[in-house]
């Protein structure tokens, strides 16, 4: 994180907080997991997953602690955070399992608190005490994220930056009436409340225009436009960039004045929080990618997710902890990019979804990489939804994935129940990362890219034991993850 986003009072708070947490950790040796992404990237369904596959014996042949047999424990306990809302696992679960439908998607921040206790690898260790290690599980929403690269913006730096990018392929058209509505007003005007919540008003529909199904754009800062909570309808939340601002200084009481204030109030009141109660106080971090759905949509919608993501991880403290930084300034040494849903396409092209992926954050995990932090990326699927297949076409052997489309799907002219199977041909990902990228850069349009099916299944169908307890979900590669995230902290 780059010094001009916190003060020095920012950063002795921050500093209290975390000699408190290593305070605690000599009674509860714990680890910070934060867990984030874009919309639609699974972030729910991950937590969900990797709880309920520690909890019930899952299948995990990646995670050594398991492999090896050293677990001995794994329990949910109560949180330590009073003010932060639990994580509803129980519900997620439920939703999952029984329900056979995908749990609502983040909209706040929230935590869970999983202890693992284990036997160490050492023997040495082995001799004075019992492993422990609890894993407080940071659930928040990646549009939050986004929002931290304005600490170091003010107001025009702000709408110079969302202005140009407004003016960019299809946002220009998405933009329309809020770039007009900019042109016609009179921002030195008087400040007045209902030109103000116009301007906020477009400006959200714009935003949400970006982000719907049909364009999956990322890039869509201020992150609490498109989840308000219970800041709705307040000052905080009721402001607008505003186009072709003048370098003077803005008269008091303007429109413009105003806009600026409330700017400031924003990052004020909901930035500079989340920052330093949540964000400064992670050791590990995924980042959950719906790579899929950016490709699906075409060139623009790569592009600005590799635009989200390079601003995503530039905002994370990044590198190895000493005995200082473990101390006072707390720096995130593990960094996990995850592309989700490999389930939606056959394990042929797994490796080059990876691949993509790699690619999609080059940029920013050379920058991060050059301060230490371990940076892995890798193709998951935290909810196994279909399995694979092969059908003959024209005398050849197809690769499919099997499934239940959820109700209302489509493939081709055929309109799925919700309950009747399929065998679908998702399509072949781009064997070469470099080449599909330079395709985007060089302005290929939509057929140049690979045509892929994807659908959205339901969650497995999974069967009980004969003492009623369910299963533990089926994934791909989660294990992997875990390892990555917290194996080494249960040697």
């Amino acid at each position: 994180m780059p010094p001009s986003l916190t003060s020095f009072t920012d950063e002795a708070a921050i500093a209290l907080d975390n000699l408190a947490d290593r305070a605690a950790n000599l009674v509860n040796p714990t680890i910070r997991l934060g867990v984030t992404g874009l919309s639609r990237a699974g972030k729910t369904v991950f937590i969900s997953s990797l709880v309920h596959n520690l909890l019930h014996g899952g299948r995990l042949p990646l995670f050594e602690p398991i492999r090896s047999g050293r677990v001995t424990a794994t329990r949910l306990e109560e949180q330590p955070d009073d003010a932060v809302p639990r994580f509803q696992y129980e519900d997620h679960i439920r939703a999952l399992v029984r329900e056979r439908i995908w749990p609502d998607s983040t909209r706040a921040i929230s935590e869970l608190r999983l202890t693992i206790e284990y036997k160490s690898a050492s023997g040495w260790n082995r001799m004075f005490s019992p492993g422990r290690l609890s894993i407080d599980i940071v659930d928040y929403p990646g549009e939050w994220l986004l929002d931290l690269p304005l600490l170091a913006q003010d107001f025009r730096q702000f709408s110079d930056a969302t202005a140009q990018l407004a003016l960019t392929g299809i946002r220009t058209e998405l933009a329309r009436d809020w770039l007009d509505l900019c042109a016609a007003i009179d921002m030195d005007a008087p400040a007045d409340e209902m030109v103000a919540r116009q301007l906020a008003t477009t400006f959200t529909a714009y935003l949400r225009a970006c982000k719907a199904d049909e364009r999956s754009l990322s890039t869509l800062p201020p992150g609490r436009f498109l989840m308000p909570g219970d800041l709705d309808g307040s000052p905080a939340l009721t402001f607008a960039p505003l186009v072709g601002m003048p370098e003077t200084r803005a008269p008091k009481g303007s429109l413009r004045a105003m806009m600026e204030r409330r700017f400031e109030a924003y990052k004020t009141v909901v930035v500079k929080p989340f920052f330093r109660e949540h964000f400064a106080r992670l050791d590990r971090q995924i980042v959950l990618v719906d790579a899929l759905q950016a490709i699906n949509r075409g060139p623009e919608a790569v592009q600005d997710l590799e635009r989200a993501l390079a601003d995503v991880l530039a905002c994370f403290r990044a590198g190895t902890n000493n005995v200082l930084t473990s101390l006072i300034r707390r720096r995130i040494d593990r960094v996990l990019v995850a592309a989700t849903k490999a389930d939606h396409l056959h394990h042929e092209s797994h490796d080059r979804l990876q691949a993509i992926t790699r690619r999609l954050v080059d940029r920013a995990i050379q920058t991060i990489g050059m301060s230490g932090a371990g940076i892995d990326v890798m193709a998951i699927a935290s909810v196994r939804a279909t399995r694979e297949a092969t059908v003959k076409r024209d005398g050849h052997d197809l690769p499919v994935i099997v499934g239940t489309p959820m109700a209302g799907e489509k493939v081709g002219a055929e309109r799925f129940d919700g309950n009747r199977k399929t065998a679908v041909f998702p399509g072949d990902l781009p064997d070469d990362a470099e080449a599909f990228f330079r395709s985007i850069d060089e302005g290929a349009d939509r057929l140049d890219l690979p045509e892929l099916d994807i659908v959205r299944f339901r969650p497995p169908l999974l069967e009980e034991t004969g003492g009623g307890i369910t299963l533990s979900v089926p994934h791909i590669r989660l294990d992997r993850a875990m390892q990555f995230l917290f194996g080494d902290r249960l040697a």
